[in-house]
């Protein structure tokens, strides 16, 4: 063991780098050779025919859908107190979900943009008509409406079946703004957001909380919607 030449201690070597790592540096040393791989892999610039060029509509704002002007998201002044304010919200996010699909044929839409991910944009809409039916269909106003597309036996046909079909797409979008269009005439008749619904468990859940809950759902999709459809054609924007 080499010695301290000031004060006599031995120091010890300094471990070896694991098989295929000597050249590295210190920083970058990992124990697991080929995690460390993988990782480096996914910073790598690859060239892809494949992949599109970002672009946006906007002639302002790069990063927007649309012009403002032109944004239907932001045509709704009437957002005084706590109903309007949460009806709103929910549907900007709404519209934006059905933004990010416009323009866009059957195949683009089924298209599993994504991978390895199962989600595409046509499955996204399959699966907000069942959440809004669920939530205010059966949980809000208690009706007796099964599922669009979900099955105990096939949890996941709302995405397993989104093919790429114009009488699916066609289908779809029907279901979809026949259930917002139910929502939203319930919510707005509601007579205030304490009011209860009741959920499959028996539990008791109010119209605030739902409310609440459909904005988090959406706004969380509307962010895969986002990179599904940059990946069709290289369309960004919020």
């Amino acid at each position: 063991m080499p010695q301290d030449p000031v004060s006599g201690v031995g120091i010890a070597s300094e471990p070896a780098a694991p098989a295929g790592l000597a050249s590295c540096p210190a920083e970058n040393v990992m124990t697991v050779p080929e995690a460390a791989d993988r990782i480096w892999g996914m910073a790598e610039e690859k060239s892809d025919a494949s992949v599109p060029e970002r672009w946006s509509a906007s002639t302002e704002h790069p990063d927007l859908w649309m012009d403002p002007g032109d944004d239907p998201r932001f045509a709704n002044p009437d957002t005084d107190g706590e109903r309007a304010n949460l009806l709103d919200y929910l549907r900007g996010y709404r519209l934006t979900m059905e933004m990010k699909c416009a323009g866009l044929d059957a195949g683009q839409l089924a298209l599993r943009s994504v991978p390895p991910s199962t989600m595409s944009l046509l499955g996204l809409v399959r699966h907000m008509a069942d959440v809004e039916r669920r939530w205010f269909r059966q949980v809000m106003a208690g009706a007796d409406a099964p599922p669009l597309y979900w099955s105990d036996d096939v949890p996941d046909a709302d995405w397993n079946g989104a093919v790429a079909d114009p009488e699916v797409v066609e289908r779809a979008w029907r279901d979809w703004r026949d259930e917002v269009a139910f929502a939203e005439a319930w919510a707005a008749g509601a007579e205030d957001l304490s009011m209860l619904g009741t959920m499959k468990d028996g539990n008791d859940v109010a119209l605030r909380e739902v409310l609440v809950h459909m904005i988090e759902e959406y706004a969380r999709h509307c962010g895969h919607a986002d990179l599904l459809r940059e990946r069709i054609d290289g369309r960004i924007g919020q």
